[in-house]
Parts: C-alpha cells; sequence; structure tokens
C-alpha cells in the first residue's frame, strides 16, 4: 500500500508506551493480558467494558496498542490509495479505548482535526487521554464516555472508525453500532481480528454499508459479493509490527517483531477507485517464479504465475506483499 505514512506517530505512541508498566508487576500484567486475548478474539460478547481498570488499561495499552495502530494504518492505508484526493476533516472512533485509531489517522493524514473517542470503559479514556498528550495531532481529541450499543448515537464526521469492538458485542448491537457509524459518516473503517469470526463480522459491516448506499474503497476491488465460498477460508491481512523491550517484558517471545492477523473494510460515501486486483495470501517466491494469489474486479479469486520471462514484471512480483495491489491484476 503507498499511502503517504510518517513514522513521526508510531515513534511517538512507542515512546509514550515506554513507562506505561512501571510499578505494575509483570504477573499481573500477564495475567491481565491473557484474559484480554482472550476477549479480543470475540469469543466473548459482553454488556460490560472489558477494560476495568488501571491494570487492565495498562496491560491492553502495552501489549495491543502497537498492533491495534499497525493494522488500523494498514486499513486506512487501503482508503487513501483509493481516496488519494481526499483526507477527513473530523474524526469519530467508536470503542476507541486508549486512542490506537487515533493514532493510526494522524499517521495517514498528517494534519490536526476535531477527534471523538467514545468507549464505555473510563479508564481507558484517562489513559488514551494521558498518551495523546505525546502527539500534538491529537490535541483536540474529546475522550467521551459512551456506551457502545443499541442506543449509541454518532456525530456526523468525515471518517468513523470501528476497531477491535464488535467482537465484544451481541449480534444485534453490532448491526446497530454499524447502522450508526453509517448514518453519521461520509467514510467508515472496519477492522477486526483476523480469524473467521472476525473476517465474518467484517463481512457482515460490509454487507450493512452497501446496504447503506456506501462503495468498497478497499480491501474489495468491486461491490459484489465476496467470491470467498462460506467456511471453505477468510479474507484476512498482515502488519509487522516491532516489538519493544516492553512488549516482551508483558508477554515474553525473542523475535524482534509479531505480525499482527487482521480483516477490516473501508467504504465511502464520495467516489473511490478500487485496486484492480489485490494480493490475498503471503507470495510464494519460487525459483524462477512468484505465485500470486489474488482477489480481482472481473475474474473473484484467481492466481498469477509470474516468471523470469516476464522481465520488469516478475521484478515488481518478488517485491509485492500481502495485501498490495496488483496492477496487472485486471
Amino acid at each position: 500500500m503507498n499511502a503517504p505514512f510518517s513514522p513521526a506517530p508510531a515513534d511517538a505512541l512507542r515512546s509514550a508506551l515506554a513507562g506505561l508498566l512501571d510499578g505494575l508487576p509483570p504477573k499481573q500484567a500477564a495475567q491481565a493480558v491473557d484474559r484480554l486475548i482472550a476477549n479480543y478474539r470475540g469469543r466473548t460478547p459482553t454488556d460490560a467494558p472489558i477494560l476495568r481498570d488501571r491494570s487492565d488499561v495498562a496491560a491492553y495499552a502495552a501489549y495491543r496498542m502497537p498492533a491495534t495502530f499497525e493494522a488500523v494504518r494498514a486499513a486506512l492505508a487501503g482508503l487513501a490509495d483509493a481516496a488519494p484526493e481526499w483526507s477527513p476533516g473530523s474524526h469519530v472512533d467508536v470503542g476507541g479505548g486508549t486512542g490506537a485509531a487515533t493514532w493510526a489517522v494522524s499517521a495517514t493524514w498528517e494534519s490536526g482535526r476535531p477527534v471523538t473517542v467514545l468507549d464505555w470503559a473510563e479508564p481507558a479514556l484517562t489513559l488514551g487521554r494521558e498518551l495523546a498528550a505525546a502527539n500534538p495531532l491529537l490535541a483536540e481529541v474529546d475522550w467521551r464516555r459512551s456506551r457502545i450499543g443499541s442506543a449509541l448515537s454518532i456525530e456526523s464526521a468525515d471518517l468513523v472508525t470501528i476497531s477491535y469492538v464488535l467482537g465484544e458485542l451481541t449480534e444485534a448491537d453490532r448491526g446497530s453500532v454499524v447502522a450508526a457509524a453509517a448514518r453519521a459518516a461520509q467514510a467508515v473503517v472496519v477492522i477486526e481480528p483476523g480469524t473467521p469470526d472476525g473476517y465474518a463480522r467484517v463481512l457482515a459491516a460490509r454487507d450493512a454499508l452497501l446496504a447503506a448506499g456506501f462503495s468498497i474503497a478497499a480491501p474489495c476491488p468491486h461491490d459484489g459479493a465476496c467470491p470467498i465460498e462460506p467456511g471453505a477460508d477468510w479474507c484476512h491481512f498482515s502488519a509487522r509490527v516491532s516489538r519493544s523491550s516492553l512488549h516482551r517484558k508483558v508477554k515474553g517471545g525473542s523475535l524482534p517483531y509479531e505480525d499482527e492477523k487482521f480483516s477490516y473494510v473501508a467504504a465511502a460515501r464520495f467516489p473511490v477507485s478500487p485496486v484492480a486486483a489485490r494480493v490475498t495470501r503471503r507470495p510464494q517466491i519460487r525459483k524462477g517464479q512468484v505465485l500470486l494469489d489474488l482477489c480481482t474486479r472481473d475474474s473473484g479469486l484467481a492466481r498469477a504465475t509470474v516468471t523470469k520471462r516476464h522481465g520488469a514484471l516478475y521484478r515488481e512480483a518478488r517485491d509485492v506483499d500481502w495485501g498490495d495491489p496488483w496492477v496487472q491484476g485486471d
């Protein structure tokens, strides 16, 4: 994806998180992380906030904010690629917690804007406000406590993000939240974990946004039905996340990075130009050839085999990544 991106917000976020777990026993942080991971995988719909206290919020921010930031940024890049002349003048982040999506928006469109973060966990909002002080582009954020469900009211905004929150809700509340976003926004981006369940929630949101008159900007090359056979596979992507020493302290692990799997849809009421084809799996690089699994505008799911005899196209194929557009796909 080739949307503009500045490393400054990512660096500022890492710096803001650096001292977050000072004084919090590692065992307590690890236990909180384990419980939060189970919930954020979407298997525990609830009508109560998942982030209950400062310890929960600190553990969540340390372990999840960098990954959420990268996944949301990648999804926003898909929208930015499809509408390169557009940028949001206002932003509402539904279920935004400690504000990872607001950081990602500031990394994608480098200007300040009025932002409202809605969440039902006051400790998350409090910590989000503290972290945002490190980012000048987040000076106009209203951290507002709000129940996320059927009674949700969203003020009109250019962009509404709903990231890693639908899995916390009942099916009825998911529909209500997406409908509220569709009524309020010019563009809606929904991000969920890259699991079959997360993809199913994204697919339902996609259908609802299309029914509300939106056009799909990304990742799909079209507004038609998803060509994946239900139950056979699921659409998801991967974002590389640098692990800090803080991250390893919370959850362990020897690698300096991890890959965050996510599913998403970006949709808009204004004209967008989706890619002709998108790489839907990690490319398979073999001797003298590259195999690309694609979702295409005209042919649905397809595989492209690019060999050395294709010259420049082969060199391009070797550099393409999972989730990238493939300009030769049409």
